[in-house]
């Protein structure tokens, strides 16, 4: 039974369209809230095209109410002006990626050489220290593991496109072995498992049968693009229930 983050970049997209404010993003937390989500995710980038960094603070405030049991997840590369915003904030989840600046999206996780431990080891001690659970994105490697501890993190999102797409394409099942594989290491560990990227109603039951232990999973794109169809607030408690089940 996975708790469902809605991601709400797609959400700020839109609005940064148009110089009106709409749609307006405060209004997306109760949205997800009420109907059955378990958190929010935002992925503030460098060039701003969709959460900017002034909206950080503003949906801190907007959910405080129901903090800490409805978490605050913000995802990013450990720069100094990422790091600056999580510490203003101090969220309950922090996802750091390896993205580069100009990323199209996050579409590779961190490989954990010993250059990366050594970057990351430093930056995961302040945010642990402000009360953020530090989360590493890594590709479906099962390999990864045992390179996580050194780092000090607490546990890994699992970068699902590759599965996503193999998915499409009625060829799941390899990465989907992949993805298990790496949660049980995961898990036996003593770390947390969450999912993302490209998961939709479709691909999530078979995760959830190969991974039924699975903590979390922040999705947005997919998400967003069935809420056109189907309304925002049933489309969210829609993937809540596939999630739980």
């Amino acid at each position: 039974m996975a708790r469902l983050s809605v991601n709400l970049n797609k959400i700020a997209l839109l609005r940064n369209s148009r110089r009106t404010g709409v749609p307006d993003l405060m209004a997306f937390p109760k949205l997800v809230r009420d109907a059955g989500g378990e958190g929010i995710t935002i992925h503030p980038r460098p060039d701003e095209r969709h959460i900017r960094h002034s909206d950080v603070a503003p949906l801190a405030a907007a959910i405080a109410p129901w903090r800490p049991a409805f978490e605050y997840n913000i995802e990013g590369r450990p720069d100094p002006t990422f790091m600056a915003l999580v510490e203003s904030v101090k969220p309950e989840q922090c996802t750091l990626v390896p993205d580069a600046r100009d990323a199209f999206t996050s579409e590779e996780g961190w490989k954990l050489g010993d250059a990366e431990i050594a970057e990351l080891k430093p930056v995961i001690a302040k945010l642990r220290a402000i009360g953020a659970r530090v989360i590493l994105f890594v590709d479906p490697d099962p390999a990864i593991v045992a390179r996580v501890p050194a780092t000090g993190a607490q546990g890994v999102e699992i970068y699902t496109g590759s599965y996503a797409e193999a998915f499409r394409r009625g060829d799941g099942s390899a990465l989907l072995g992949k993805i298990k594989g790496l949660a049980e290491a995961a898990r036996d560990a003593g770390l947390v498992v969450n999912a993302g990227h490209d998961l939709n109603l479709n691909n999530i039951p078979p995760l959830m049968q190969a991974v039924p232990f699975l903590h979390e999973a922040s999705i947005g794109h997919e998400l967003t693009a069935d809420a056109l169809i189907s309304g925002f607030s049933a489309t969210v408690a829609a993937y809540a229930k596939a999630l739980k089940s």
